[in-house]
């Protein structure tokens, strides 16, 4: 075969190994675009039919129809910003909670074909689904992405909160203790309409984390922000941080609140960056909120 066959080839192979031939992707009752369109939303902080139609190659009147039907459906609303002739877009509860369903057995499929390989394979398989994008558009892939929580990540938080800040800051078990409990809380109340956890993953191994749990009915509770220090500069701490406001509007909470210690700068700059203000302190331990009324139309303040 010549390089153009192969090329073909390996399209039509992998369309199949991917099952995206199928009228409807996952059981679900999106087709492969739109549920491409919705994980669009599900990770951008912002977005415009605009932007969607030139980042994926759509056409404008077949995006439009899209949005249209995720209209009606519950699942985006659409909101004008300082320029009223750009609409801004975003995913609602709803829409999330059909992102996460897609996204997790979008996950399992991943992960049963990488477990029918053997850890060499899958290394090498990963590597070369890399060099080719990396190939194809003259940089490499993105520095991370994030995801919901799943089975082992709430252990992991607990354990590498209890190991990184005994290694920076000389804290004993008793925070590690501490952690647990809010960890254990929030898989034993967890409820998805109005609480989330984000994990931020580097090459498949988690760089950090954070969580968003109902406080009041009018209040949230930012928890546990956490970076792993590999990967400090990458701007991991703030979009975590982001995608707290984020749901947190969506979730129609009035404000959100957190904890935090005097010593964790790099953690306070964030805060105040993201338009936090620091409301009282005891000691070490401070406690700051964003009144999310005041915060319509920008999750960046300056």
């Amino acid at each position: 075969m010549d390089r153009p066959e192969i090329v073909r080839a390996f399209n039509r192979f992998y369309t199949n190994q991917i099952h995206v031939l199928q009228e409807s992707i996952l059981d679900s009752p999106l087709s492969l675009t739109e549920a491409r369109v919705l994980f669009e939303l599900a990770n951008r902080q912002q977005t415009t039919a605009t932007e969607l139609t030139s980042d994926l190659a759509l056409d404008p009147g077949y995006l439009s129809r899209i949005l249209d039907a995720f209209v009606r459906k519950g699942y985006v609303k659409k909101q004008s910003g300082n320029d009223r002739r750009r609409r801004h877009l975003s995913l609602t509860a709803a829409g999330r909670k059909a992102f996460h369903s897609i996204d997790a057995k979008s996950n399992q499929e991943a992960s049963a074909m990488l477990a029918k390989l053997s850890e060499p394979d899958q290394r090498q398989l990963i590597a070369a689904m890399k060099s080719i994008e990396t190939i194809l558009t003259g940089k490499p892939p993105a520095s991370y992405t994030l995801r919901s929580h799943r089975p082992g990540d709430i252990g992991w938080i607990t354990h590498r909160h209890g190991a990184l800040y005994a290694q920076e800051y000389g804290w004993d078990e008793k925070f590690e203790a501490l952690v647990a409990g809010i960890a254990q809380k929030f898989i034993e109340n967890f409820d998805p309409q109005r609480e989330h956890c984000w994990i931020a993953e580097q090459d498949g191994n988690i760089i950090g984390s954070v969580m968003l749990v109902k406080k009041t009915a009018a209040v949230a509770k930012l928890r546990l922000l956490y970076v792993e220090p590999s990967a400090r500069g990458l701007g991991v701490g703030g979009r975590l941080v982001q995608e707290c406001i984020r749901f947190a509007s969506e979730a129609n909470y009035r404000k959100i609140t957190l904890w935090t210690n005097s010593i964790l700068l790099a953690a306070r700059r964030i805060y105040q960056r993201e338009g936090f203000r620091l409301i009282s302190t005891d000691g070490d331990f401070e406690t700051w909120e964003l009144d999310l009324r005041s915060n319509k139309g920008s999750t960046s303040p300056t």
